[in-house]
């Protein structure tokens, strides 16, 4: 670290929340550079061996983020890896050119892996074969912390004292070559991530939080691969202007059309055919091309036999019978939503409401977000079918059950026992 970076770095220098005493203005320092330069993109066998050997040798936590190409490529795969290490500098891995990271994984395995937005990564980093036993997200630390603003831009500034650039966030990163400029964009991702991590982890501690983040940490890195989504046609953009059955398999039939050629072509599927068009086509319900172009989405560039493969969906689910339309909402999997809690269970909607409010209150006094208290959804399911009677040891055990972690559990049990006491 630079003499610069060392300074801003310095938690005494800092507040509690983690920015510059009231009393100093400090402009942020633009960080435009690596400190060794933008390190060459391993493509091949050769140049991963390198980085492998590097990076087993390398000491401490190891900095990792990918970059995908989110509403350009079909799926989330990861079209560059950076990692950085003391002992082993900056390293950008094409998975294009190296589908297989296992060795790299295994090399690292034993450290703490440093992300930012852990979840959003894991899954791409999954799939060639990098999986962490151990990790820090930094954003996750920043919640816990109560920081107001979490993007790594804004935690590299608050915390660290420097700017970050970040116009290449949304850039196509399966294009090839990769321009010069959005390898320093992503060499600088990692260029302070376990300098954040430190920080981070200095000021968890003084606020008594830091086995709470731990904790946190172990459920992501513990938590299997999500399932597939069941009937992902349901989260069309719109949806909830679709109200009839045969409408909804309109959807269903175009959302699946357009899913398997963009499957094939290896584009976001909104390049193939819009959510809004789906859902024009589904509440039109056009018997023809004709009809079918002069809808929204439609008739712009699209050719006849475009045109023609949307209408063959259409006319597939016209022609469905009754039994086979897709049935109104999903099955439900836990209490029903909360606005109708009043209709259905008015004692049951007295401690849904007297639980927020309890939950509200004790999160503003640990300065975090609700949701990272405990899950909107724990709270729901705990006041849908509450222990009875609510004792702290009933309430705890139910809590557990619902996956909220240990400390989660210290903290929320006595308050959620008294809402529940005081609504009965």
């Amino acid at each position: 670290m630079t003499d610069a970076q060392e300074t801003a770095a310095d938690p005494s220098l800092r507040t509690p929340g983690g920015g510059p005493p009231d009393d100093v203005e400090t402009a942020p320092i633009p960080l435009l550079e690596p400190r060794e330069g933008i390190p060459p993109v391993a493509a091949d066998a050769n140049a991963l061996a390198n980085i492998v050997a590097a990076f087993s040798a390398g000491t401490g936590p190891v900095a990792v983020d990918a970059e995908r190409a989110s509403g350009y490529r079909y799926g989330q795969r990861a079209y560059l890896v950076q990692l950085r290490r003391d002992g082993a500098g900056s390293a950008l891995i094409d998975p294009v050119g190296c589908p297989d990271l296992s060795t790299l994984g295994e090399a690292i395995a034993d450290a703490e892996w440093v992300l930012h937005a852990a979840t959003q990564d894991l899954p791409c980093l999954r799939e060639i074969g990098m999986t962490p036993t151990r990790l820090f997200d930094t954003e996750l630390a920043g919640r816990l912390a109560g920081f107001a603003r979490v993007g790594l831009g804004a935690m590299v500034e608050k915390v660290l004292g420097y700017a970050l650039e970040k116009g290449h966030s949304a850039v196509d990163w399966s294009t090839r070559p990769l321009p010069e400029p959005w390898l320093r964009y992503a060499a600088l991702d990692v260029e302070l991530l376990v300098d954040l991590r430190d920080a981070l982890e200095t000021e968890l501690d003084r606020q008594g939080k830091l086995d709470w983040a731990r904790q946190e940490f172990a459920a992501i890195a513990a938590a299997p691969p999500a399932p597939p989504r069941k009937d992902p046609w349901r989260r069309t953009s719109g949806m909830h202007k679709v109200r009839r059955r045969r409408q909804m398999a309109v959807v269903r039939e175009l959302w699946t059309v357009r899913d398997q050629i963009a499957r094939r072509r290896d584009v976001s599927p909104g390049k193939v055919l819009g959510d809004g068009a789906i859902i024009e086509a589904a509440l039109g319900l056009p018997a023809n091309v004709n009809a079918l172009a002069a809808l929204p989405g439609f008739g712009h560039r699209m050719g006849r036999r475009q045109l023609e493969q949307w209408q063959a969906a259409i006319d597939r689910a016209r022609a469905l019978p009754e039994s086979e339309l897709p049935q109104p909402g999903q099955p439900l999997t836990g209490p029903p939503p909360p606005r109708a809690w009043a209709d259905k269970d008015p004692a049951a909607a007295a401690r849904l409401a007297a639980a927020r409010a309890a939950v509200t209150e004790l999160a503003e006094r640990l300065t975090m977000p609700q949701e990272n208290l405990i899950t909107p959804d724990t709270v729901r399911r705990l006041c849908w079918e509450p222990p009875g009677p609510p004792t702290a040891d009933t309430v705890a055990e139910a809590l557990t059950g619902y996956g909220a972690r240990p400390w989660q559990v210290e903290q929320v049990t006595p308050v959620l026992v008294k809402a529940l006491t005081t609504a009965a």
